[in-house]
């Protein structure tokens, strides 16, 4: 079993920045794969970023590249997601998850955190 708490959210104006934390627990952290999803209302969950294992190798979702940056610490079981150059249409309940191998489909990971709200104004 592994626990993931997202924290790091909040209201700020477009053209701001937000770093989000995914703390985890439960398992050897450095044995998965992290990503971030989204998920605005009445939409489907969205890929956002994601990071390999030993965290050399990134991937990300074309909407956020070059504005947003995911990064990792195993030594402290923390998933990071930096977030500059907020638009209004960042707006979303953001998710840290987990698995076993890298995937961009939300359905294949194993374990999930319960989310964090980022709001952007105008």
């Amino acid at each position: 079993q592994v626990q993931l708490v997202e924290s790091g959210g909040g209201l700020v104006q477009a053209g701001g920045f937000l770093r989000l934390s995914c703390q985890a627990s439960g398992r050897t952290f450095s044995s998965y794969f992290m990503a971030w999803f989204r998920q605005a209302p009445g939409k489907e969950r969205e890929f956002v970023a994601a990071i390999i294992r030993s965290g050399g190798s990134t991937y990300y979702a074309d909407s956020v590249k070059g504005r947003f940056t995911i990064s990792r610490d195993n030594a402290k079981n923390t998933v990071y997601l930096q977030m500059n150059s907020l638009k209004p249409e960042d707006t979303a309940v953001y998710y840290c998850a987990a698995a076993v191998r890298f995937t961009r489909v939300a359905g294949a990971y194993d374990y999930w955190g319960q989310g964090t709200q980022v709001t952007v104004s105008s």
